[in-house]
């Protein structure tokens, strides 16, 4: 039996190689004769420089940037000299994982240091650039990559809107022409790990404003702030940011990137696929096992369980999902192409216990997921 195994992180725990690793052991003790390919994946965001590292000539270069808190970091951009390619994760330096509870405040957290990565690539002399937008801990959309490149956000005032979500609603004017002309000749790319929507019940705010740290009423001022900056981002460029797919990701910085540097939306799980030959592997395989930290509403919207399911069903392939909680109902489940999901803390334990114990409990759920398919 040859088993495709294609997880993604499960963020602030476990890298998707360390999934994929546990994976593999459960399969192994499960059906000792079987094959595994580990394929650790990302929909567009976190671990995409590490997939492109193996698959592509390039090199990772470290930026002296910061975090969406402001603190100094190391991030790295993956580099490819010959036909001057970058590809930076804005989840690196403006990410959730980097910040402890207290710290998460989409008000405040800014993409500025995204745009400190994005002129490095730029002053290398960078003529496409891919962006993965997936994990992050902000809700500025791309206001602060906009700032960090040289454009101008402006109150009333004519004064500098304050960074983060909190200065949104307060812009009302935007200047294109202080941005810098290295901007000139590259194409930017965001690589979208959703498909919602800036606005609305399932937009930006509403569905990722809490797990950013947004109390409900900071989600209500987020989404009337994103809702002015797409009016001014209108007015400016007439280009309409709230209508398109994939302009929730990254706190709005898919839509506000969109409309403010003229970039491209395209799926970041689509994007990498075609890098690997992600549809090959999946034809050859006879059982694929996939998985994320949470099964939840939000991965029907594009996340890499739906996407591989997808491609499960297209090839008609049974596909089994590993993950730390399940919130879908089976309906749902069934429906994004998923054979079978698993949680590996079905008693309900703390985040706290069970963040030491994950590469254990992954690998006896993927052992007893493997058994119950035999039989």
């Amino acid at each position: 039996m040859n088993v495709l195994i294609i997880p993604d992180s499960f963020k602030g725990t476990l890298s998707a190689k360390n999934v994929a690793k546990s994976m593999s052991k459960g399969v192994k003790k499960a059906f000792s004769e079987s094959t595994t390919k580990l394929l650790p994946f990302s929909d567009g965001g976190e671990g995409a420089i590490s997939l492109l590292r193996k698959r592509l000539n390039g090199k990772v270069i470290k930026v002296n940037t910061i975090n969406s808190v402001r603190a100094p970091i190391e991030a790295p951009l993956f580099w490819i000299d010959k036909n001057k390619i970058a590809w930076i994760e804005l989840s690196q330096c403006s990410g959730i994982s980097q910040l402890s509870d207290n710290m998460k405040n989409p008000m405040k957290t800014s993409t500025y240091g995204t745009g400190i990565q994005i002129m490095k690539a730029l002053e290398k002399g960078c003529k496409k650039l891919y962006i993965g937008l997936g994990g992050s801990s902000t809700h500025d959309l791309g206001t602060g990559i906009f700032s960090a490149l040289g454009g101008k956000l402006l109150d009333k005032n004519s004064s500098p809107i304050k960074k983060g979500g909190q200065g949104l609603i307060d812009c009302e004017k935007i200047i294109l022409s202080t941005l810098t002309r290295k901007l000139l000749g590259c194409k930017i790319i965001l690589g979208v790990d959703v498909q919602n929507k800036l606005l609305g019940k399932k937009g930006a705010a509403k569905v990722y404003g809490s797990q950013k740290g947004a109390t409900p009423k900071m989600i209500k001022i987020l989404e009337k702030g994103s809702s002015k900056i797409a009016s001014v981002i209108y007015n400016k460029t007439g280009k309409v940011i709230d209508k398109i797919k994939g302009g929730a990701a990254a706190g709005g910085a898919g839509a506000g990137l969109y409309g403010l540097l003229n970039a491209e939306i395209k799926s970041g799980f689509d994007l990498l696929s075609e890098i690997v030959s992600l549809e090959k592997e999946i034809i050859t395989s006879d059982l694929i096992i996939t998985g994320e930290g949470c099964l939840d509403n939000q991965s029907v919207y594009g996340k890499l369980p739906q996407k591989v399911g997808e491609l499960a069903i297209k090839h008609n392939k049974p596909l089994i999902c590993i993950a730390g909680e399940i919130k879908l109902p089976k309906s749902k489940i069934e429906k994004i192409g998923i054979t079978s999901a698993w949680s590996i803390n079905p008693k309900k334990m703390s985040i706290k216990t069970i963040i030491s114990k994950t590469p254990g409990l992954i690998e006896r759920t993927t052992e007893k997921a493997i058994k119950s398919h035999l039989n």
